[in-house]
């Protein structure tokens, strides 16, 4: 993919072999302020104990936290492209940002379970703006081409992820409304970040002065007849309900094995540290060895032996959800495989098709976080009634399915390798219907 005109990338005389530390300020603007916001995924994660206790909720009812947050981001993912093709990315990030701040800040002062589902909700009205836009912009602006752009986007990811639980661990230890107050603070200091650094204007994703044509309404949903954005969409909504099994999930295990060791005191702190690692291993991963993996097997093969992995890991952690040190180690490791999935998919997303990338990501995040919404709703019943462990075996499931998914379009993801010569029947699909 070329970077968009107008933008200081241009004026770097990159090419492929552009340091991925080369950006423009802009694109340090919004990968910081992408950092920030991944920290509300995982933020949670080290208080839903702790929420659970103090607020009289059950498990199931604190996993909502999640679905709430999911469900709206995944499914307002699909009208971002429309929104930020009229408004300019700019306005767009920095409308997401006001309601993150807004929302997580309501969720500090709420006084029940049910209205912190509700204003993760609204949260995640704020994420959907916010995350496919960064995603475009930092594609569109960034220094290096498409490939090292989505590094650093996933980059931010990882850090984010990874330092959410440390963060939520700190200030949970204290109150576990401290998390919702802090992400607010942050993503304040995002705002102004942004408001100084990112070119200003109605522009493109790159930060291009020429006003881009608007995106119609239907265009994500028409980009599912892509069969490429098709299939990647549905193996990634499948991957998404085992990796949010894993950070939904894995936080009451983990505390139980802990007081079944006699750990004191291990907590919202305990869980903080332990999905620090994990957090840690997603980013070195997403960064260093996704790029490896793919220039020795390519994309897609790199998708099905990760996949793999992923689900074998899970299918352990059904028989080790009651060993303290077992089940820590395994949460630690998935972050490695985790890590070049998230790139993976989404590199291949962005390449799938010769779709604009707003549309591209939009769609792609859309129906992807709709699998991760689904995921704390079935690990929530399936461990009241099957078992303990049942939910990591239907993760491990679930992420078989993306690879028989993968399989079953394995000709459709022909462009994600480089193999853009289209046969006639492609060439025919694009001429009669295929232009979003």
């Amino acid at each position: 993919m070329s970077v968009s005109p107008g933008n200081e990338a241009q004026n770097d005389g990159e090419g492929a072999e552009a340091s991925i530390l080369r950006q423009p300020r802009a694109v340090w603007a919004v990968a910081f302020a992408a950092v920030i916001a991944f920290m509300g995924i995982g933020l949670v994660d080290p208080i839903l104990p702790a929420i659970s206790a103090e607020l009289n909720a059950s498990p199931s009812e604190s996993m909502l936290l999640f679905t709430s947050y999911l469900f709206i981001t995944g499914g307002m993912m699909f009208f971002t492209s429309f929104v930020s093709s009229r408004i300019g990315a700019k306005t767009t990030l920095l409308i997401g940002l006001v309601l993150i701040v807004a929302f997580s800040a309501l969720a500090g002062f709420s006084g029940s379970v049910d209205q912190i589902i509700g204003f993760r909700a609204g949260w995640g009205l704020g994420n959907a703006l916010f995350i496919s836009t960064a995603l475009s912009t930092i594609v569109g602006a960034a220094s290096g081409g498409a490939d090292k752009a989505i590094i650093l986007y996933e980059a931010a990811l990882g850090i984010g992820i990874a330092t959410g639980p440390l963060l939520g661990g700190l200030l949970g230890g204290i109150s576990w409304r401290g998390p919702f107050f802090g992400t607010a603070v942050l993503m304040a200091i995002g705002f102004i970040a942004i408001v100084i650094l990112l070119p200003g204007g109605k522009s493109d994703a790159g930060g291009a002065t020429t006003s881009p044509e608007p995106i119609k309404l239907s265009a994500t949903f028409r980009a599912l007849a892509r069969p490429g954005i098709c299939v990647l969409g549905i193996a990634a909504l499948l991957y998404n309900f085992g990796f949010f099994i894993l950070l939904a999930y894995s936080p009451f295990p983990v505390e139980a094995a802990a007081e079944k060791m006699g750990i004191e005191n291990f907590g919202a702190m305990g869980l903080g540290y332990v999905f620090f690692g994990w957090g840690m291993c997603v980013a070195i991963t997403s960064v260093f060895g996704a790029p490896i993996l793919t220039k020795r097997m390519g994309r897609r093969r790199s998708l099905v032996v990760a996949l793999t992995g992923l689900a074998v890991l899970l299918a352990v952690m059904g028989f080790l959800v009651e060993s303290f040190v077992g089940i820590i180690v395994c949460v630690i490791a998935a972050g490695l495989i985790l890590g070049v999935l998230n790139t993976v998919f989404t590199e291949s997303a962005m390449e799938a098709t010769d779709l604009p990338r707003p549309v591209a990501s939009g769609t792609y995040s859309g129906v992807r976080f709709i699998g991760g919404a689904v995921a704390p709703i079935v690990a929530g019943a399936v461990s009241e009634s099957i078992s303990t462990g049942a939910p990591y075996f239907f993760g491990a499931a679930s992420v078989l399915l993306s690879v028989v998914v993968i399989a079953i379009g394995w000709k459709a993801l022909r462009r994600v390798d480089g193999h853009i010569d289209e046969s006639p029947v492609d060439e025919a699909y694009a001429l009669t219907g295929g232009d979003a």
